[in-house]
């Protein structure tokens, strides 16, 4: 499930992004920016996509059933995948339109202080979401660089935020200079170049965010360092001659599924792996309590037996 965090960070970014796409189009009404269309399109779609990611974190915290026995996690990567989808489609699309209608068909820029004022309120509206964003984030960071960081989060909750306001504030700064350059040279078609360059900015986080979600959608393992916790979790119990495998399924920011394979000494009685795999699973959710579901199976050398041990 998604984190409170997770929940403050979206809230955060929604208020920022209602109030700037009401002044971003009073003022594209005043002064007939195509600069200023594209960012109030760019706030209002970056609104829905919290609204989109608010329901994937309620959807995925759907209790197990017959039919998805491991529960619905995965909604919130499903959810966010159409995100994605939505900044690209009409938040790059319809700016990058906007703005080629504008070089065809150019009008006058006017009253150029109101652009200036509610681009200075929207910075310092995206500025704050983006600090909350961004503090929620670097706890998760560890030693990582910023985008292993990225890679390897499992809550994309928090980056895609991170990311829509970091191309929100690009986007801004990209707004201000066209339309600064356009009355500054009189030159209107500075306004629908700045337009196509916010299109192309938020095509571009599209992407990535896009290429990060499918990762998590497809059954995406759990962090590396995890992976390397369980190996030597294992092997830390005295029966346990080698760690055949350990496959790994993230199903939610908190949530992994763990499949582990193990070879025991073969001195070791059946009733002795039975109790050396209750002692590892107990260690494995206790250094690890994301780690929801543990199926071990256990091999021993002198015998072709098996034994599987589930824990919910």
């Amino acid at each position: 499930m998604a984190s409170d965090s997770s929940h403050k960070t979206i809230f955060a970014a929604m208020g920022a992004n209602l109030a700037i796409a009401i002044t971003k189009f009073i003022a594209a009404s005043i002064t007939g920016s195509s600069a200023m269309i594209s960012e109030g399109i760019h706030s209002v779609v970056d609104t829905g996509d919290q609204l989109v990611l608010l329901l994937g974190i309620r959807r995925s915290q759907k209790p197990a059933d017959d039919s998805h026995p491991f529960g619905y996690g995965q909604e919130l990567y499903f959810w966010t995948f159409i995100v994605a989808i939505l900044i690209f489609a009409l938040g790059g699309g319809m700016s990058i339109y906007e703005g080629i209608t504008h070089l065809i068909k150019p009008s006058p820029l006017e009253n150029p202080m109101w652009n200036y004022i509610v681009l200075g309120m929207a910075i310092l509206l995206e500025g704050y979401s983006w600090t909350v964003a961004l503090k929620e984030f670097l706890p998760t960071k560890g030693k990582q660089n910023f985008w292993q960081a990225i890679k390897n989060s499992k809550d994309p909750t928090v980056f895609t935020i991170l990311f829509e306001d970091t191309a929100a504030i690009l986007g801004l700064f990209v707004a201000l200079i066209g339309i600064f350059l356009g009355h500054l040279f009189n030159n209107v078609y500075f306004d629908g170049i700045a337009s196509i360059i916010i299109g192309i900015i938020l095509a571009i986080v599209a992407v990535v965010l896009a290429r990060e979600s499918k990762g998590l959608l497809l059954g995406e393992s759990a962090n590396p360092q995890t992976i390397a916790n369980i190996r030597s979790l294992s092997k830390t119990e005295p029966g346990v001659q080698e760690v055949v495998r350990v496959l790994t399924m993230q199903l939610a920011p908190q949530e992994v599924l763990l499949n582990l394979e193990i070879q025991f000494s073969k001195n070791l009685t059946g009733e002795e792996i039975a109790l050396t795999v209750e002692s590892l699973e107990v260690k494995i959710s206790q250094k690890h309590p994301e780690i929801k579901q543990i199926f071990i199976e256990a091999k021993s050398l002198t015998a072709a037996r098996k034994f599987s041990q589930t824990s919910q």
